[in-house]
């Protein structure tokens, strides 16, 4: 190899640069599409040469206290003037926090931002509301139609992070929004917006800024395909406060899911109701999940499944068929289908409901979506119900994780889930052994195992009527 003054034409040229993946740290000399340790796609980016190993002593920002005498008073969260978000927030924003919401496109997240600065406006908190989406009279015409309109709230349209810190900088705002992190770019980093780096060095210089003028900051981000937050995982890990916002595309129903909380409950989720006027909290939705039919249909069972602390009455619905070919169809819509697999299983082997040639349909009233186990033994009995063409009695719920041995088990906050169905005017419940003394105006009849539960439905309760 040629040598420059007894140094490899290689190294005149300085070090090689490095390539790093965002999410598992794994290294790589050359860039590649794919991570070859974590096999994540778009993750790897370039972060340079060696670096020193040691790193000298520096000034300090502030000197450290002893935790006793920190003001805890200056975390207290701040209502965002809408119940079901204060409800997901844990009580609202706490100044300098940073909130991460995440939805698929036209699922309502601006609409929903707009109003949230629209009300802390009102309060006499300065709202600033940055834009890298649209133009700034397309903001105007949905804050004319939602009735978001106040002196004190602010709107720009900015992709370049320079003037976004601008903006900061001029209005010195209590409170802002960003819509969205992937459109907003930095001429200091390298990519296209939307990129690993770009993502990750416009979230750093917020969250800077947020932290050191206790400046509630909320990061609007887009989601993938697979319905993951886009970008590099470690903007989750930045944040203070995760959240999702979900909704069926036919559906009115929207519901804000809290994946992570700094500041409050973890498990919480708000509903609203979107319409053309503006996004609504609804603080009692278990009614939209409901057919409110007069008497119940063949197919039918109503549970009460908890969405964080919430309990939520919802309907499940099923159809058998006779399959007219080999291998029988088994569709869901707003359940899971491998649990949904699981559970018919169950009741052929276990409660000799005759499935394997038949079509089962699955699905939910509302378009809420059923993820808990607790919903188990209410599946079960609206494919019996639908299997053997019979009703279940009227005001009935079923509440129950169900096993492979075919036995029923024992889930949290029974009480819970039933004072919320006798509110509805449910007045018969089947539970698992062991729930506890059920609330005045609902006879609880406890199963120990999903045969006795399909006993029940079709004689005991047959008694009562």
């Amino acid at each position: 190899m040629a040598k420059v003054s007894g140094v490899s034409a290689g190294s005149a040229r300085g070090p090689r640069a490095a390539y790093r993946c965002a999410e598992c740290g794994w290294q790589t000399a050359k860039w590649v599409g794919r991570c070859g340790e974590c096999q994540a796609w778009g993750t790897v980016d370039v972060v340079g040469g060696p670096k020193l190993r040691q790193v000298a002593s520096g000034p300090v920002t502030a000197d450290a206290v002893p935790i006793g005498e920190v003001d805890a008073r200056a975390a207290t969260s701040r209502s965002t003037g809408v119940g079901e978000l204060d409800r997901v927030l844990g009580g609202g924003l706490v100044p300098g926090a940073v909130v991460l919401l995440a939805g698929e496109p036209g699922v309502g997240k601006s609409t929903l931002l707009l109003e949230v600065a629209a009300q802390a406006a009102r309060a006499g908190h300065r709202a600033l509301y940055l834009t890298g989406e649209e133009s700034v009279a397309q903001l105007r015409l949905r804050a004319d139609r939602i009735g978001a309109l106040d002196a004190d709230l602010f709107i720009a349209a900015e992709t370049d992070l320079a003037a976004v810190l601008g903006h900061v900088d001029a209005v010195r705002p209590q409170l802002l929004v960003l819509d969205s992190v992937q459109t907003v770019s930095s001429a200091e980093a390298d990519g296209a917006a939307g990129g690993v780096t770009q993502v990750r060095e416009v979230a750093g210089a917020l969250i800077r800024v947020a932290k050191e003028r206790d400046i509630a900051t909320i990061l609007v981000g887009h989601v993938t395909k697979d319905g993951s937050i886009a970008g590099p995982r470690v903007l989750e890990h930045l944040v203070d406060v995760v959240l999702h916002f979900e909704g069926e595309q036919h559906s009115r129903l929207r519901m804000v899911r809290a994946v992570k909380n700094r500041y409050g409950p973890a498990d919480e989720v708000g509903c609203f109701d979107l319409g053309s006027d503006g996004i609504v909290g609804l603080a009692d939705p278990s009614g939209l999940f409901l057919s409110h039919g007069v008497r119940p249909s063949i197919g039918t069972c109503v549970t009460v499944a908890l969405e964080g602390r919430r309990p939520l009455v919802a309907e499940v619905q099923a159809l058998v068929a006779k399959s007219a070919f080999g291998n029988p169809r088994r569709a869901t819509s707003g359940l899971d289908s491998s649990r949904l697999s699981m559970v018919l299983a169950v009741l052929e082997r276990r409660g000799g409901v005759r499935l394997f040639d038949n079509d089962v349909y699955a699905s939910t009233v509302g378009g809420v979506r059923l993820a808990e186990p607790a919903t188990d033994l209410a599946v079960a009995l609206a494919v019996a119900s639908a299997a053997g063409e019979r009703r279940l009695p009227p005001g009935l719920v079923a509440v129950g994780e169900v096993g492979l041995a075919g036995e029923v088990r024992h889930v949290g906050a029974v009480a819970q889930r039933l004072a919320e169905a006798a509110r509805l005017g449910f007045t018969r419940a089947l539970v698992p052994v062991g729930s506890g003394d059920p609330p005045p105006g609902v006879a609880c009849l406890e199963v120990a195992d999903l045969a006795g539960a399909l006993e029940a439905m079709t004689s005991r309760w047959r008694q009562l009527d």
